[in-house]
């Protein structure tokens, strides 16, 4: 029998390289494709590209397969900076990596690997999947806190037709002991955080070269004006860094972001009672299900409204093909809109959807 090519997604980190290294062990043919997704000009930045490429070959030499690389700059900036952008600029909070997976991992990406001979594609992420009578389904890793479904939310089952994910039975301390023992490079190597063309970056100053600020009021619910704000893109619900109100301190602690009036350019601030940053339902618009929509109009599951949060028992009323209502059975604090809410089974990740509006 022909042995099958897994092309695998190298990032250059310990996870997608104990995933090649997994994949090799399992009998594959593999082939490492680095992708570049930031073009960025000077010496400052943001992307360890070079360096994270210098780690695929090393890992790559170390396992003797063949790597290649290849630039979706172009079709990152398009597709997935583009809408960061149209999103910050609404007042909303988008999740780029949720997109940079639908529109260019899953996508551009596949399709070059399959240019490259791939039978298969392979990432490090930490999820299952299964392949049954042509029905893809996206699985729960086993690792709870290191799950990844959340980011895979919104791929089709064409995209995840052909994909292996070699990391589902795998706790995140099993994948460094078995880069160490293996003798990878990227072993020790500190897992990245944060959007990949921020990096380390100061948030506002990178954000400020691409949209000009619209500085105005902080008020409280009450109508005080308590400050003045640099523009609504830099804060979210919840937050209560960088507000800059000085010494002026509530009676019961810190201030806190609880509206954002983007007609009026108006920040609301709260401190103490946090009630206005909870809701009981949200709305959610252009839903995607995996593997396919559920037979009925209404059902119960969980949900997860941010990645790093426990799922949360929800009642779902289908509003249209691809809106829902999502009902808390319990209320949750700062549902966030542009963030995804991501929907699940007891071991599966039904699909998700933007988050429009929470009531």
């Amino acid at each position: 029998m022909a042995q099958k090519t897994v092309v695998v997604g190298m990032s250059g980190g310990v996870d997608s390289s104990v995933a090649a290294l997994l994949l090799k062990e399992q009998g594959y043919r593999v082939v490492g494709l680095f992708m570049k997704n930031w073009e960025e000009a000077g010496e400052n930045g943001a992307c360890t590209a070079e360096e994270d490429f210098e780690d695929v070959r090393r890992v790559s030499g170390l396992l003797d397969i063949p790597y290649f690389t290849v630039n979706f700059s172009a079709q990152y900036m398009e597709r997935v900076f583009s809408y960061f952008l149209r999103e910050y600029r609404a007042g909303r909070t988008p999740n780029p990596d949720v997109l940079c997976n639908r529109e260019i991992k899953f996508g551009p990406f596949k399709e070059y690997a399959k240019e490259l001979g791939a039978d298969y594609i392979a990432t490090g992420h930490y999820c299952g999947i299964s392949h049954e009578n042509g029905v893809h389904r996206l699985l729960k890793a086993k690792d709870k806190n290191k799950d990844q479904t959340y980011f895979l939310n919104q791929l089709s089952q064409q995209q995840l037709e052909g994909v292996l994910f070699p990391l589902a039975a795998y706790d995140k301390s099993e994948v460094r002991s078995l880069a160490e023992k293996n003798g990878l490079a990227t072993a020790k190597k500190k897992d990245s955080t944060g959007i990949c063309f921020i990096g380390e970056r100061n948030f506002r100053k990178f954000l400020q070269e691409y949209l000009p600020a619209q500085p105005g009021e902080i008020r409280t619910l009450e109508g005080e004006r308590v400050g003045e704000h640099l523009g609504l893109m830099y804060y979210t619900l919840g937050q209560r860094r960088g507000l800059d109100l000085g010494g002026r301190k509530g009676e019961d602690g810190r201030w806190f972001v609880v509206k954002k009036d983007l007609k009026n350019n108006v920040l609301y601030v709260s401190h103490g009672d946090e009630s206005p940053l909870y809701s009981d339902s949200c709305t959610v618009e252009e839903m995607n299900y995996i593997p396919y929509p559920p037979a009925q109009r209404e059902f119960d599951c969980t949900a997860k409204f941010r990645y790093r949060q426990e799922e949360q028992k929800v009642h779902v009323i289908r509003t249209g093909e691809r809106s829902l209502k999502v009902i808390y059975d319990s209320p949750q604090r700062a549902v966030t809109e542009g963030q995804f809410a991501v929907l699940y089974d007891e071991i599966q990740c039904l699909g998700g959807g933007i988050i429009c509006s929470a009531e």
